[in-house]
């Protein structure tokens, strides 16, 4: 079969390489992948030396051959797939049922492929933040996978969302969807009581001074590559407290199952809207990692698969 392999080139991180076929374990399923996406941290892998990864982080496709021991999706059906170990970069993939859904009729397996990990973090972010109605929240790479998702949970939530972009990206569906966009932190005329961060560096420095008394800020990313600073006594003299939790999608609780369906379920009913910049074929895998390097890319970007 074929597959997407490193080749430790920084000009061309992968190529199409025939490989052998992936050998089941007696609790995995066999997928004919249609469709995948990729991930920041596809590139960051394919990036150090002498990498081994394979892209892949979220696929879907068709069952062609189910688990020995049961459980999991039968053959014929469509699924969505979480791999956080990569692999489904190929024509064929290994799945655990732990981690794959089904995927309703109309709903697109290019759609679906672009779901899995950017939907897991947003939805276990507005969860772990309790965002409710009326709430007051802040979400930085407003139209980042992951940023688009939290926005638009938070919106279904009930809550006011104020999202952050940069001048130029698409935000004509977060308006369209009730959130206010701003394109710099200065703009923000009042304080929030829940901040989901993704930039780092200057943003979340200036992110503190956005926060009400006892405010929470929710830590997951760091888009910008700089680090940030922190005033102690900045939160003087009114000794407001608040809460910075480095936040990480995989150690809070959560059924990755059923938390895949739920989110595929929302987007069957239209309530989550994938944000998908860029559909190309596999073969063209290496040039959209590079829109990973420059920082052009907004949204998801999904590549076909062809066999």
């Amino acid at each position: 079969m074929r597959a997407l392999v490193a080749t430790g080139n920084a000009d061309r991180l992968v190529e199409l390489t025939n490989v052998d076929e992936p050998a089941l374990a007696h609790d995995e399923l066999l997928v004919s992948v249609e469709a995948f996406s990729l991930n920041r941290p596809d590139f960051l892998w394919l990036s150090v030396p002498n990498p081994q990864w394979r892209v892949g982080i979220d696929f879907a496709g068709k069952v062609i051959q189910a688990a020995a021991d049961g459980h999991g999706p039968a053959v014929g059906e469509r699924v969505m797939v979480h791999a956080p170990d990569g692999g489904g970069g190929a024509e064929l993939a290994t799945a655990k049922p732990q981690f794959t859904t089904t995927i309703p009729a109309n709903v697109s397996s290019e759609t679906a492929a672009a779901l899995p990990l950017a939907g897991l973090v947003a939805l276990r972010l507005v969860r772990e933040a309790a965002i409710k109605k009326g709430q007051r929240v802040f979400i930085t790479g407003a139209t980042g996978g992951v940023g688009h998702f939290a926005v638009e949970l938070a919106l279904n939530a009930g809550a006011s969302v104020t999202a952050l972009a940069r001048p130029g990206e698409p935000v004509d569906t977060l308006i369209q969807r009730g959130a206010q966009v701003i394109y710099a932190l200065d703009e923000a005329t009042e304080p929030f009581e829940t901040i989901l961060e993704s930039i780092g560096g200057g943003v979340l420095t200036q992110a503190f001074a956005k926060l009400t008394r006892r405010g929470t800020i929710l830590w997951f990313g760091a888009a910008s590559g700089q680090p940030a600073q922190i005033d102690f006594f900045s939160f003087f003299p009114d000794r407001s407290s608040m809460t910075l939790k480095h936040f990480v999608y995989s150690e809070v609780e959560g059924d990755d199952a059923a938390d895949l369906q739920e989110l595929v379920t929302l987007v069957a009913a239209g309530v989550l809207n994938p944000h998908i910049s860029r559909i190309e074929d596999w073969s063209q895998t290496s040039e959209v990692l590079k829109s990973f390097q420059t920082g052009s890319l907004t949204g998801k970007a999904v590549l076909t698969v062809k066999t």
